[in-house]
């Protein structure tokens, strides 16, 4: 999918309920700096300082919109940064331009981040012919998961399930509760009707082919060893054809083409979301015919 058309998921009364919240947690009160700066009419330019993947524009642009600045784009969503890259401008009063300033950086260098992630996830997985969804899961930050699963999706991953809503999936601790596989995978097709899908976490051949033979979609092996996914993914295809294989546990982006096989159809990982690096941006003001431009971070 084309980055650029991706901004078309957010809807907007979403995206300012969220600019408004972040801005709102970081100055509640009393913003003293307004009185050193002004409301004069200003600008300042956006640097990329790190590469990686721009993602984040929507809210960047949300985020300023709610202080009344306006955001011109000189990098499409999805562009590959080389710092130092100038991204943008951003003009508005001083005191609101700076009011939103750090807001708007922290979401794009955590959004971007996570594209960048994902986006070299993705093509370690090309790397080998395979051709299943790198994905996501949903070990996001409270509050910011609208931002991160979007981030997943500008750098070309799945996001997996949104909440806990967009699948049933049943894991070890619902099995326990449950009193095992067959149990829990029927009380899961009860809920899921015609609507939606039923993904069961396995640690075991023995499990996985329970929860299908009791009608799972998906069945989930969670934490095995690159040696002991396959041969089990090919023992429950062989019997169960239709029902789809993710990987998951302890997969990170460099033992993940490992986990790359003809019986896998997805690989989730967990570190896309928790452990990508922020990118480095900076916004500058700058006068009228001249423009700073940062120094890129040293490796």
């Amino acid at each position: 999918m084309n980055p650029e058309g991706l901004a078309l998921l957010l809807p907007p009364t979403t995206l300012a309920a969220l600019a408004a919240s972040w801005l709102r947690e970081d100055c509640p009160h009393l913003n003293y700096t307004a009185l050193v700066t002004g409301a004069a009419p200003s600008q300042a330019a956006l640097w990329a300082k790190s590469p990686g993947v721009l993602a984040g524009r929507p809210f960047f642009d949300a985020i300023f919109a709610q202080v009344n600045c306006q955001v011109s784009w000189f990098l499409p969503e999805g562009s590959k940064l080389v710092p130092v890259a100038k991204v943008a401008e951003v003009r508005g009063p001083a005191h609101c331009l700076l009011l939103g300033e750090r807001v708007a950086l922290n979401t794009l260098a955590r959004c971007s981040g996570i594209a960048s992630s994902a986006a070299a996830a993705v093509a370690a997985a090309r790397g080998t012919g395979w051709t299943g969804h790198v994905a996501g899961t949903r070990k996001t930050t409270p509050g910011f998961r609208l931002v991160e699963k979007y981030g997943l999706l500008v750098g070309g991953a799945a996001p997996h399930r949104y909440d806990l809503g967009g699948l049933v999936m049943v894991k070890d601790n619902h099995v326990v509760a449950a009193g095992g596989v067959k149990k829990a995978v029927r009380g899961a097709k009860q809920a899921a009707n015609f609507a939606l899908k039923v993904e069961v976490e396995c640690s075991s051949l023995q499990e996985a082919l329970e929860a299908a033979e009791e009608g799972a979609d998906l069945i989930l092996l969670d934490n095995f060893r690159p040696e002991e996914l396959h041969p089990t993914a090919d023992v429950l295809k062989a019997r169960f054809p239709s029902v789809e294989v993710e990987a998951s546990g302890g997969i990170t982006l460099g033992n993940l083409p490992q986990f790359c096989g003809p019986h896998i159809d997805v690989i989730s990982l967990g570190m896309l979301t928790q452990a990508a690096p922020a990118l480095d941006f900076s916004l500058k003001l700058f006068a009228e015919g001249t423009t700073p431009v940062p120094h890129a971070r040293r490796s």
